[in-house]
């Protein structure tokens, strides 16, 4: 006869076990609030007409006081990072390498001569308007590559100062406010221009600043559209790499005196698993089914995760920064926009 003795965890193993049933449960309630928007307004889309990922933004926004209350507060922010990033993490399934290559050379030129200008014309504007050319170096390279995460990873390897984490913390108010902005505004311009679905692609991809805007802005248009503008905002994300190593070599000096190493930055994971299913989708490895159900899981992470960066959206933030900061960032925010366009009307990108 066999004895089976069965021992309790120790104390140090209940507490953690606690910990993380406590730190799912305050996930789970933010998680939750921002699943049922997504749900409401995917039925008033349904019933009623209408663009999905509005609706969802507008709801989010109405209940903004939510992500000041300490128990919604993370969940709102795993909807916000983590259900983003694996909602467009799934839509390279929908998406194959014949898609890539008929976008052609020129949306990639595009994106590297616009990250290029907009960046170096942010430290000038920045110096005109009186403010460090960091500030400017900055702003312009959230607003160029893809905003607040552009913003976080390029201020971690400029030289510290006594205003270093007050600007980032004003680039990263500015840039998501105004993306949240371009994401109702700049569908309506595509429409009033009369931009054909690739044009109107590469004009959203090519200007809105976060990931989650572009593709939100896109498929409010159309399902192409929205393929087309992922794919250039996904472009966009990739030169954070290249930039993020120019500001090294910049800032190399200052960073020496300060005695600071800092370790180049990885791509980003959603941005590999999105390749990567491209590249599977395109060999043909996917079942329909499979596709099927990856996109409508994609489609429910885009909506939940618009829910909640409306929650997050406050334009009292932004009026609290400082004009010139302000001025700064909008002012580079047209930049870009007009370059995009410069290269869309005269250079014949996407016609």
């Amino acid at each position: 006869m066999k004895l089976h003795i069965f021992t309790t965890p120790g104390a140090g193993g209940v507490s953690r076990l606690i910990r993380q049933l406590s730190r799912h449960r305050a996930i789970g309630r933010g998680l939750l609030v921002c699943i049922t928007i997504a749900l409401a307004t995917t039925f008033i889309a349904d019933h009623y007409g209408g663009p999905t990922l509005l609706y969802a933004l507008l709801f989010g926004m109405s209940l903004h006081f939510l992500s000041e209350e300490g128990r919604c507060r993370e969940g709102i922010e795993f909807a916000a990072r983590t259900v983003l990033r694996l909602g467009v993490a799934l839509l390279g399934a929908r998406m194959t390498l014949e898609q890539v290559g008929d976008l052609g050379l020129g949306p990639v030129l595009t994106v590297v001569g616009a990250v290029a200008l907009v960046i170096a014309i942010g430290a000038v504007l920045a110096r005109a308007l009186g403010l460090t050319r960091d500030l400017g170096l900055l702003t312009g390279g959230a607003v160029a590559i893809c905003g607040a995460s552009a913003a976080l990873a390029l201020s971690a390897v400029m030289p510290r100062h006594e205003t270093s984490e007050r600007n980032t913390i004003l680039t990263v108010v500015g840039v998501t406010t105004l993306s949240t902005m371009a994401m109702v505004i700049y569908p309506l311009i595509a429409a009033a221009l009369e931009l054909a679905n690739t044009q109107a692609g590469i004009f959203l991809g090519g200007t809105i600043h976060d990931v989650a805007q572009v593709v939100g802005a896109g498929y409010m248009i159309s399902e192409q559209t929205g393929d087309i503008s992922t794919l250039v905002k996904l472009v966009r994300v990739a030169m954070l790499v290249p930039v993020v190593m120019i500001f090294m070599w910049l800032f190399r000096k200052s960073r020496k005196e300060e005695g600071e190493t800092t370790k180049m930055p990885m791509l980003p994971g959603f941005l590999v698993g999105f390749v990567l299913l491209v590249v599977v989708n395109s060999l043909g490895l996917i079942p329909e089914t499979v596709n099927e159900g990856m996109a409508t899981l994609s489609r429910w992470c885009l909506v939940t995760a618009i829910a909640a960066l409306g929650i997050k959206t406050s334009f009292q933030k932004l009026a609290v920064v400082g004009w010139k900061p302000v001025i700064l960032m909008v002012a580079e925010t047209i930049f870009l926009l007009l370059v995009v366009m410069a290269f869309i009307f005269w250079g014949g990108v996407g016609g």
